[in-house]
């Protein structure tokens, strides 16, 4: 596979120490959100790339820690040269809210009691954990996600960055995903949330002072490991072998290498998550339902975002079927949003998403270069009237940190003045703005793409270009520095 790993990495924490109001009207803070980066925010803060975990997933996505011998979760996808590419993008990946992989969860302290929350911590939903994620951002110093991204959970994630935060979204992912809930998805939930209550040790969530109910969770793991699969990769990987090329034993012992497999996944599971943090996740997934039980549709849900969508499905996912995302890329397109929709082909089922790197290379990568002049330029120009003196003109560069002013005459473009002709207005003493404004400007359309604007920019020999509508009123400015940053 082409592309580097981002080598050694460290999880980081952020400290909220305000409140938020989650979905259910009830308060919680503070709040700590684990956290990994990979990559340089770029100084406008629009390259970043925020890439959402699924249900058990961490913070940890990328390269390794010191000691470890397995990368990230998402190792494939993200590194230099990768899908992701840390290089050109300011990655992030966070734990999310009610998980128990640094942020704050019912494994954390209530400050209330000194204790555990255990089910004294509040159902989340997946708006709460964008919510967090946000305060994350802004934290970070990120003013504009260039993509959002994740599967399974983290495409749900994806979606309600979208919809929750349409202007700071330019391209949005996501991957074997939903727009709401089936009741085949909650039943299999219920399932594993039964497995963890059943066991005696999980004693209504308060095991913190004991044992944990490791029997319980472990089962749940298996069965939701099942969903994970297809019946063609558990064929290919297992078949009906015996463990250790044996005979059946004619017992109950784990005889089949299937179930050894599930056996081994289960156990290890349970040593690295927390059960109630498994029931919370859960529950917000089987909340999650873009039509609000069906009082609206979910193009009407979809309707005010902005970004740019590639939905993904894979083949064989029988937990998410690709009807499901076949939905959500038919709802953007009847609301007028740009979408692509593709499918992996894949035999791995749901878990393709964390597998299948040379596909998701050649989406991803694909997707993401289609980059238009709307993607990248400054939307809050300034102008100054062509009558204006040179005074003016140099007062709006000082306040705005500008160095292309746009000159309009009736509210159209009609010239452009740079730092160097007030720099040469001030050596010679000009005093008329008209003497100094280039008149035959070089502009740009917002549905432009950017490689012609760079050619623009190398045969002119010029750092920035107006950009213009129809009307050829000024709507923004393309810089050299912005397009530089994402090409």
């Amino acid at each position: 596979m082409e592309g580097r790993s981002v080598g050694v990495t460290e999880t980081k924490k952020m400290e909220y120490g305000g409140e938020i109001e989650l979905k259910s009207g009830k308060k919680l803070g503070p709040i700590q959100v684990a956290y990994e980066t990979y990559g340089e925010l770029n100084e406008d803060g629009t390259n970043a790339v925020l890439v959402c975990h699924s249900l058990t997933g961490g913070p940890h996505a990328a390269g390794y820690h010191e000691g470890d011998e397995k990368p990230g979760w998402w190792d494939g996808v993200i590194g230099p040269g990768k899908a992701i590419d840390s290089d050109k993008y300011f990655v992030i990946s966070s734990n999310v809210l009610g998980s128990c992989k640094g942020t704050t969860g019912p494994a954390s302290v209530n400050p209330e009691t000194g204790e555990p929350y255990g089910t004294d911590f509040p159902l989340v939903t997946v708006s709460d954990m964008v919510k967090v994620q946000k305060l994350l951002m802004d934290h970070l110093n990120v003013k504009k996600l260039h993509a959002v991204t994740g599967g399974s959970l983290g495409g749900m994630q994806a979606l309600r960055w979208a919809m929750d935060h349409p202007d700071m979204v330019r391209f949005c992912i996501p991957i074997a995903t939903t727009a709401r809930s089936s009741p085949q998805q909650i039943a299999f939930n219920e399932v594993k949330r039964t497995a963890i209550k059943s066991d005696p040790r999980w004693n209504g969530g308060n095991y913190y002072d004991g044992e944990a109910p490791k029997d319980g969770l472990a089962l749940a793991r298996m069965v939701g490991h099942i969903t994970f699969l297809s019946d063609e990769s558990m064929k290919r990987k297992f078949g009906r072998r015996i463990n250790n090329g044996g005979d059946l034993t004619f017992d109950f012992d784990t005889s089949f290498e299937v179930e050894s497999y599930l056996d081994y996944k289960g156990r290890d599971f349970v040593e690295e998550f927390d059960a109630n943090s498994y029931l919370y996740i859960t529950r917000a997934v089987d909340y999650f339902d873009l039509t609000n039980g069906g009082k609206r549709s979910i193009a009407d849900a979809l309707n005010g975002v902005k970004a740019k969508f590639l939905v993904v499905a894979v083949s064989s996912d029988w937990l998410y079927p690709a009807y499901q995302s076949r939905e959500i890329a038919s709802a953007l397109e009847s609301v007028g949003a740009e979408v692509k929709y593709s499918e992996i082909s894949s035999s791995y089922g749901h878990d393709a998403f964390l597998l299948e790197y040379g596909q998701l290379k050649h989406l991803i990568t694909g997707f993401l270069s289609k980059i238009k002049v709307s993607d990248v330029m400054h939307e809050d120009v300034p102008t100054v009237d062509k009558g204006a003196s040179i005074e003016k003109v140099s007062q709006k560069m000082l306040d705005s940190g500008f160095t292309h002013i746009p000159i309009v005459s009736d509210g159209r473009l009609s010239g452009i003045v740079t730092a160097w002709d007030l720099s040469h207005a001030l050596a010679k003493d000009v005093e008329d703005l008209e003497d100094i404004m280039t008149e035959g400007v070089v502009t740009a359309g917002p549905d432009e793409e950017i490689e012609k604007v760079t050619e623009k920019i190398e045969e002119y020999k010029i750092s920035a270009l107006p950009v213009i509508d129809g009307e050829n009123k000024v709507i923004g400015l393309v810089t050299s520095d912005a397009i530089s940053q994402m090409i």
